[in-house]
């Protein structure tokens, strides 16, 4: 199903932002967003960045202690969202960092809402291409 939704230009910012790790000072890697959620606008016609939603790099052990139940926690009860975690595994011989997109549905959120985001997501990837980050 196609969806008329376009993607704002500050949610291509976050992502090419989230998409840079390496930065001159300590205070800059700070403020970056370790984790952010997007939302359709009131008219349904954006996707646009939830203002108050979103975990920061310098959050992290300071006044975050556990950034998943902190981003779950964020996450809306009977509604949809979108988010993007940067993610962070180690291996035995290595740390992998990816970015991860997240469409978050929960059974509680009306059907109208699940199918506006279910094909608005789509959206997003096709703007890969001006984002170039590997979308999940």
């Amino acid at each position: 199903m196609a969806s008329a939704v376009t993607v704002s230009d500050g949610v291509i910012k976050v992502f090419n932002d989230m998409k840079v790790r390496k930065s001159s000072t300590p205070e800059i890697v700070k403020k970056r967003k370790k984790t952010v959620l997007f939302c359709l606008s009131e008219d349904k016609k954006n996707i646009i960045l939830e203002e108050g939603k979103e975990i920061l790099v310098g959050d992290v052990g300071q006044t975050v202690d556990d950034p998943q139940a902190t981003f779950v926690k964020l996450l809306p009860d009977k509604d949809c969202r979108y988010a993007l975690c940067d993610a962070t595994s180690k291996t035995k011989e290595s740390k992998k960092e990816d970015l991860v997109f997240i469409f978050w549905a929960p059974e509680s959120a009306p059907l109208k809402s699940k199918m506006i985001y279910a094909s608005s997501k789509d959206t997003i990837k096709k703007n890969q291409a001006r984002i170039t980050s590997k979308l999940l």
